[in-house]
């Protein structure tokens, strides 16, 4: 379906990898910590910690709160094919020395993304790319742009416009 030129660009897309961690707490359970969110920039492995419910302003009585950390680009890289019980385990000793109150969690999810951000999107592309017009295949997403909020709009503008241009 693609041609040669196409596939080149599409294969030339660079990705960082990285782990994110879960912690989810009881109901009830107090986070005591004067942030909702912070990037950390002095680990080798934690780069992101969020109370989420707090971060987003909907802290509830009946809900429990929860946590999420996103690891850097180097240690998401060095432990992508490790085991993920180790990863975990030693993403949770590097939070433990940023944030030494944190409760015990109820429960934990450790999630590996092999292809967190783009680092290298497809050059010289508007947003999107158009495969074949008959019948019409578009591709696009930050692959096209950058990983980011606006990227991922400018992306969406693009493809709609190609959409519309081939009706």
């Amino acid at each position: 379906v693609i041609n040669e030129s196409q596939k080149q660009q599409l294969e030339s897309v660079s990705y960082s990898s990285r782990y994110a961690l879960g912690l989810f707490y009881e109901a009830g359970t107090r986070i005591d910590v004067p942030w909702a969110a912070q990037y950390i920039t002095d680990n080798p492995c934690v780069r992101f910690i969020s109370i989420d419910n707090k971060k987003r302003n909907i802290e509830s009585p009946e809900i429990g709160p929860s946590v999420v950390v996103h690891t850097t680009v180097t240690f998401g890289s060095k432990y992508l094919d490790s085991d993920p019980a180790e990863v975990q385990q030693l993403i949770l000793s590097h939070l433990e020395r940023i944030v030494p109150s944190l409760p015990k969690p109820a429960g934990i999810k450790c999630q590996k993304w092999r292809y967190s951000q783009v680092t290298k999107a497809v050059p010289d592309c508007p947003g999107q790319m158009i495969l074949h017009t008959q019948p019409l295949l578009i591709c696009g997403g930050d692959g096209f742009t950058r990983s980011n909020f606006d990227g991922c709009i400018d992306s969406a503008v693009s493809l709609a416009e190609a959409v519309k241009s081939h009706l």
